[in-house]
């Protein structure tokens, strides 16, 4: 199994699966370094980072991943499920994941007492992370609040300047800032909706839980979430998200597509009425190159387990599996 970066940039320690494996085999055989094998490590760990400043966050979005798997199997979904493809929601993992691996590197040096260089990895990391906070408030709405607020500001002066237009009798200025305050007015509502939509988010399905698509028959897990569609105009064109009942004023969910399924459309940002829950605990097998670092593993109902910073990154509360006495009498784990 192999993961092909396509477009990526050649110095990204998130795109190919081979560099990443290299870096993880280091990390397992860390423990047996000592002395001067153990700074020299640590130095080439530093070096090994590349660094990821907000502009390299920003033309990571042309990043596509796709999976080259040794088998052929999967359904025939082709070209229709691929639509729901979304680059954006792709990007937005792997930088979760190069933010976990700083993390982890940071918690490395800290263990050796290599002071100077886990301040260094964690200099990367935090700026790392002050570029995720930024996009997730502009993403989620926080920046929506604040834009409806300044748009109010905007629409105060706005009227200030048409009384005075008018009191001047200049009427072709006051209809010019009339049509001004207008277009200020739908923008500022606009902001408003956004921002309260994401305040008051009902989800139907949780963080690792298994689903199929209605449409297109394939099973995925859910792996992130927004209260409304979130990607671009031209996104939402391909996808006909104006066919939806419901439309983009919706959750919509990014889900990890089984890649026995379908091995080439990894990542999709599907609607929440394209998604279904199992009736039944789906414990069958599901392979894909992400679950080993957005989950723990699989619960006694077949659902995977998010980290613990995949739940704090969509402020989720821990899912629970409810105890079935049955499990325990048929020896099955609980």
């Amino acid at each position: 199994m192999s993961v092909t970066t396509i477009t990526a940039s050649t110095n990204s320690s998130i795109g190919g699966s081979a560099n990443a494996s290299r870096r993880h085999l280091r990390l397992k055989r860390s423990h047996l370094i000592f002395g001067t094998e153990k700074r020299f490590f640590l130095h080439q760990c530093v070096q090994n980072v590349p660094f990821m400043s907000p502009s390299d966050i920003s033309r990571q979005r042309h990043t596509r991943v796709e999976a080259g798997w040794l088998f052929k199997g999967g359904g025939n979904q082709g070209s229709d499920a691929s639509s729901e493809r979304s680059d954006s929601a792709n990007e937005d993992i792997l930088i979760f994941f190069y933010q976990l691996d700083l993390a982890t590197r940071v918690q490395y040096a800290l263990n050796l007492e290599e002071y100077d260089i886990a301040k260094q990895l964690r200099n990367k990391l935090n700026e790392v992370e002050t570029e995720v906070i930024k996009q997730q408030e502009t993403k989620r709405g926080s920046s929506s609040k604040s834009e409806a607020q300044d748009k109010g500001i905007s629409i105060l002066r706005l009227r200030a300047d048409l009384q005075n237009a008018i009191e001047n009798e200049n009427y072709s200025l006051a209809a010019e800032i009339r049509d001004q305050i207008s277009k200020v007015e739908a923008d500022s509502l606009a902001a408003s909706i956004k921002a309260q939509a994401f305040q008051k988010a009902q989800f139907e399905f949780r963080l690792g839980q298994k689903v199929r698509h209605k449409k297109f028959g394939y099973r995925a897990v859910v792996c992130g979430m927004d209260p409304v569609c979130c990607e671009t105009s031209s996104w939402m064109e391909s996808a006909h998200v104006d066919q939806l009942t419901r439309g983009p004023d919706q959750p919509y969910y990014q889900v990890l597509v089984d890649v026995h399924e379908d091995p080439n459309l990894l990542v999709a940002y599907v609607p929440e009425e394209n998604l279904l829950a199992p009736e039944e605990p789906d414990k069958a097998r599901f392979d894909h190159p992400y679950t080993s670092f957005l989950f723990y593993g699989v619960d006694s109902a077949g659902d995977f387990i998010p980290v613990k910073q995949l739940r704090e990154k969509y402020n989720r509360p821990r899912h629970e599996v409810p105890y079935d006495p049955q499990d325990e009498r048929s020896g099955g784990d609980a």
